[in-house]
């Protein structure tokens, strides 16, 4: 069986590689600023699903035009989305914006939405699909001024939905989830075993060997 994972996010390769899985990752590059514009009305959760949905398929088009789509493959496409006061909120873009919303965010609960989009190529070539997003709420707790210049200093606001990692630095400044947390890092893993199984896969037949 072969695992392909549509996205070039370290903690998503993490989160599978520690779950015993062993994800190859291609990359979709897949215009996320103009499909997000496209749903201006759309809900987090919503955009979320579409950007995830657009990676898996691109992926998935791009190994079929190059004969790379070989029976038992499996490609996951995922992005995610933080929700606060009906707003989406994906990758500040720079440390001003991110101070900002880390401002707005602090002693609150928002949502994180993940889509999650898997296609499968059985052992005829038939291509089959499910999908689903998980939501996750995340309860934030409030920084000092001088643990606010570190984080935004460290880069790493930047570089994830939402502006902050539970996995990362920013998991001291995470109170607590009601959820899933392996979908605050960008992946739920009982969301994809389930999908999986919708796709006649076992989730323990992807263990690597010796786990």
């Amino acid at each position: 069986m072969q695992l392909i994972l549509a996205s070039a996010s370290p903690a998503r390769l993490a989160t599978l590689i520690k779950a015993g899985l062993d994800p190859i990752v291609r990359v979709s590059d897949v215009d996320e600023e103009a499909i997000e514009r496209s749903m201006s009305s759309a809900t987090p959760r919503e955009i979320a699903q579409a950007l995830a949905q657009a990676k898996c398929e691109k992926v998935t088009q791009e190994l079929m035009e190059r004969k790379e789509l070989v029976p038992n493959t499996i490609v996951i496409g995922c992005d995610s989305v933080f929700e606060l006061n009906g707003k989406p909120y994906g990758k500040p873009q720079n440390a001003i914006e991110a101070k900002a919303r880390w401002q707005d965010m602090m002693n609150s609960t928002g949502i994180l939405h993940t889509g999650h989009f898997i296609t499968f190529t059985d052992e005829q070539g038939q291509l089959t699909s499910a999908e689903a997003t998980a939501s996750t709420h995340v309860h934030l707790g409030e920084l000092t001024n001088e643990e606010m210049d570190a984080y935004l200093e460290s880069g790493e606001p930047c570089a994830v939905a939402g502006g902050f990692t539970l996995d990362g630095l920013g998991g001291a400044f995470v109170q607590g989830v009601t959820g899933d947390p392996s979908n605050v890092v960008g992946i739920s893993l009982p969301t994809v075993r389930n999908l999986l199984a919708q796709l006649g896969i076992t989730w323990t037949h992807l263990w690597k060997p010796g786990r």
